[in-house]
């Protein structure tokens, strides 16, 4: 397999969930937009693509690197049922989820002051596409190309 096709691949490997991560981090930290359970849903195969994408930057293997593109697609397609969700097209969860302040003084108000935040709600949008939606068209945009790389480098 042709070097520059795996290395590219890698690295898109390892950008995209960076990428991808650090925004929803900042948003989370930045700007108050906490996530709802289907929104760590989404970012879960993030960090395997994160930790995939680094070995298969330090020691470049297409599996690995396939195995990446993999865990981007899977995260993409949780997002399109997340956007889903958002856009009233299917009922989704019926569950909230919230996060207590860790070491609060009285835990039981962390608890009541947490943010609930629900899942069908969209908290912020660009162009009438949520960041589900973004999560979507990006994560599944990446891993085709990824995959494409990869399959680029495997011709003789």
């Amino acid at each position: 397999m042709s070097a520059a096709p795996l290395r590219q691949a890698a690295l898109l490997a390892l950008l995209t969930p960076a990428a991808l991560l650090g925004g929803a981090y900042i948003g989370q930290y930045v700007f108050n937009l906490y996530p709802c359970e289907m929104c760590w849903w989404q970012r879960y195969p993030h960090f395997a693509a994160l930790a995939l994408g680094l070995v298969g930057m330090v020691r470049p293997s297409r599996p690995v690197v396939a195995l990446a593109a993999l865990a981007i697609l899977a995260s993409g397609l949780i997002g399109a049922y997340h956007a889903g969700v958002e856009y009233g097209w299917w009922e989704g969860l019926t569950a909230c989820t919230a996060k207590a302040t860790a070491g609060a003084a009285d835990p039981m108000a962390a608890i009541w002051d947490a943010p609930i935040v629900r899942c069908d709600d969209v908290q912020w949008s660009l162009l009438g596409i949520s960041l589900a939606g973004f999560n979507f068209l990006i994560s599944t945009a990446s891993a085709g190309l990824i995959l494409r790389l990869l399959g680029r480098g495997a011709r003789p």
